[in-house]
């Protein structure tokens, strides 16, 4: 019996007829407003940025996948808790679109904390272990020449 994964969808375009890059984007975000409605999701916060405008931006992640959210400052005025990096929470919105972008995001109106995230626990206790080797000690640590010969990113 076939299933909805086995049907091909109608094309809305062709060749000779192709959509713009305005609409199909708006397309994409009608669709998954559509298919997903209001979602809860949990994971860590990342990449916290609080601009002046009042909005927050950051970014929700687990081990394997990231997502970038946004919260509008009329929702992130009603937050009963400080948003920082490395803390668990959990956030309702919807997902859309950032047209401007083209990129895919959730669009929180509620958040509430979970905890430390696990990313954030890992992180703190290889700080803890690498502290009680010394490698943090000022000792170890060696003075920067006036002039560097070379310059290395990593």
């Amino acid at each position: 019996m076939p299933t909805d994964a086995d049907k091909t969808p109608t094309p809305i375009c062709s060749r000779e007829q192709p959509l713009g890059v305005t609409r199909l984007v708006s397309m994409a975000g009608r669709s998954l407003d559509q298919r997903f409605g209001v979602v809860w999701v949990a994971g860590e916060v990342s990449n916290l940025r609080t601009p002046s405008s009042g909005h927050l931006y950051f970014t929700l992640k687990d081990a394997r996948a990231a997502l970038p959210v946004v919260m509008f400052r009329s929702a992130a005025s009603k937050l009963r808790f400080r948003l920082e990096d490395g803390l668990g929470v959990r956030c309702r919105g919807r997902l859309s679109i950032y047209e401007v972008q083209g990129r895919f995001q959730l669009t929180a109106d509620f958040a509430e904390p979970e905890g430390v995230g696990a990313q954030q626990i890992a992180l703190e206790k290889l700080k803890a272990k690498l502290a009680k080797e010394g490698l943090f000690d000022a000792a170890r640590k060696k003075p920067l020449p006036r002039l560097p010969r070379r310059i290395a990113v990593v």
